[in-house]
């Protein structure tokens, strides 16, 4: 009878345990979502590598929108469209991304998909706040994401995982930037001789 009275009070201090660093983690998130998704805008560097291939830019973002800069390509989102430009053929893809093709070119995408549907952990590593969130549902597109986030509550790094496995977007020069809701979204009289191709 102790022996079982024991394991429920271990079992019943491990969920104690795992809602504190639920919540510890959900406010983590809240006070990062509140600096990344500035009423204004933000821009910041950022290098990718993983199963979604390789890139280095800067990124814009509002909201739920974001403008990426790459070497080969430009890429427009305005929160339901996405326009990709390939600078060297000088096409422009039209189309409505998934969940993993946003979080792939913004990895501030985790600012609206954090509050439902995975279960969360943090823990402090090396004076940063490493978020842990795992998704409810595995056929989910995105699986699993580990964040990196500074005390100023910046991300430094997003890993998320996939069913074609990892990638990892490491963030840097962060910074607030006014910027109009048409920044977001391709105008074509800015590129006469783009073809571009819809694929939604």
């Amino acid at each position: 009878m102790k022996k079982i009275v024991y394991i429920l009070m271990m079992f019943v201090i491990a969920i104690s345990a795992q809602a504190q660093t639920g919540t510890q983690a959900r406010q983590i998130l809240d006070k990062t979502a509140a600096v990344v998704g500035n009423k204004n805008g933000a821009q910041a560097k950022f290098s990718m590598s993983g199963k979604y291939g390789n890139a280095a830019g800067t990124i814009y973002v509002k909201g739920n929108k974001f403008c990426a800069h790459t070497e080969k390509a430009t890429v427009w989102y305005d929160g339901k469209t996405q326009w990709t430009l390939n600078k060297q053929a000088e096409e422009v893809s039209v189309s409505t991304p998934t969940e993993a093709q946003q979080q792939a070119m913004n990895p501030y995408t985790f600012i609206n998909i954090y509050k439902n549907g995975f279960t969360m952990s943090s823990k402090t590593v090396s004076g940063k706040y490493e978020v842990h969130l795992t998704a409810q549902n595995q056929k989910r597109t995105i699986k699993e994401m580990y964040l990196t986030i500074d005390k100023s509550y910046k991300p430094t790094q997003v890993k998320m995982r996939t069913e074609k496995g990892w990638t990892v977007i490491n963030i840097s020069n962060f910074q607030t930037k006014k910027l109009s809701d048409s920044f977001f979204a391709f105008h074509s009289k800015d590129y006469p001789n783009a073809e571009v191709i819809d694929l939604r």
